[in-house]
């Protein structure tokens, strides 16, 4: 039996663990003197209390090792092979070390996905497709697909990032000194300004043509993307083609470990972009 553990830079909720077969590891976040585990024991209401009201910013840290540890191996004593789905290793340390704990376990799959988010959870349904075939099936299937996922997400500001070191000087730069709102998305791994517009209307459009020229694979659906405030995001549904908003299947408040970095008031899109035909010799 394949099992699929995530962290929760995948920003896939404790509470849908049961509906896709998944493990959860929270990543652990400290505010203050407090330390927590992410979505285990802070919420998104206390995690933008501290956030807005009480300016304290928070550290993310890998989730507990001990515990990931004992998770996989009872797995994989009991015969089951473990699919480890880290958040991108150009931004978390998460792959390197789960690397490292399990690379005499040929039962374990630690799998760079290079995204976040929204694109984690692509990967999970593509992984669940593909459960009953080999592990090495499954890594080309992933493969195949990251290449076609496309994260767009404008956040309100650049701070949270650079601050985290998720965004170079540059592109804080870029953003912040020019007042401009750039687009960020992943490009190879690392975060990335992928367009940059003046205004938040200007920046939906450019949303919405990157969308309609690729086109979305209706296989996956559109993951709609914010952290606390969704008004922004309500803004882009509205502009989007009713054809389109009918593939929007998750609305995505981000978990405290991502929202950090990205600030309140984000919003985006992320989806999988349609297939292209392959031109015949």
């Amino acid at each position: 039996m394949l099992r699929i553990v995530v962290d929760s830079g995948s920003s896939i909720k404790q509470e849908e663990k049961e509906n896709y077969g998944i493990d959860i590891l929270p990543i652990r976040i400290q505010m203050g003197n407090d330390d927590f585990l992410d979505g285990i024991n802070l919420n998104n209401e206390e995690f933008y209390h501290r956030l807005k009201e009480k300016k304290e910013f928070p550290k993310t840290a890998l989730p507990s090792l001990s515990d990931t540890q004992a998770l996989v191996e009872r797995y994989t004593s009991q015969g089951d092979q473990v699919l480890i789905l880290t958040i991108s290793s150009e931004i978390s340390g998460t792959w390197q070390t789960f690397t490292n704990l399990f690379e005499e376990n040929p039962d374990v799959l630690v799998f760079d996905t290079r995204l976040a988010v929204g694109g984690i959870r692509f990967l999970v349904m593509e992984a669940i497709r593909y459960r009953d075939e080999p592990l090495s099936v499954i890594r080309q299937k992933l493969e195949e697909l990251i290449p076609r996922i496309v994260i767009a997400a404008i956040p309100e500001t650049l701070d949270y990032l650079f601050a985290g070191g998720r965004l170079s000087r540059a592109g804080w730069m870029a953003g912040t000194l020019l007042s401009i709102h750039p687009i960020i998305g992943f490009t190879n791994g690392k975060v990335t300004v992928l367009k940059k517009k003046r205004g938040i209307r200007a920046g939906m459009r450019a949303i919405l043509d990157m969308l309609n020229e690729t086109g979305c694979d209706p296989d996956y659906g559109i993951i709609a993307s914010y952290t606390d405030n969704d008004q922004n995001l309500q803004e882009l549904i509205r502009q989007t083609s009713p054809s389109l908003q009918k593939q929007i299947c998750v609305h995505d408040n981000l978990c405290p470990s991502i929202a950090c970095h990205w600030g309140p008031n984000a919003f985006g899109y992320i989806y999988v972009k349609k297939q292209t035909a392959k031109k015949e010799d």
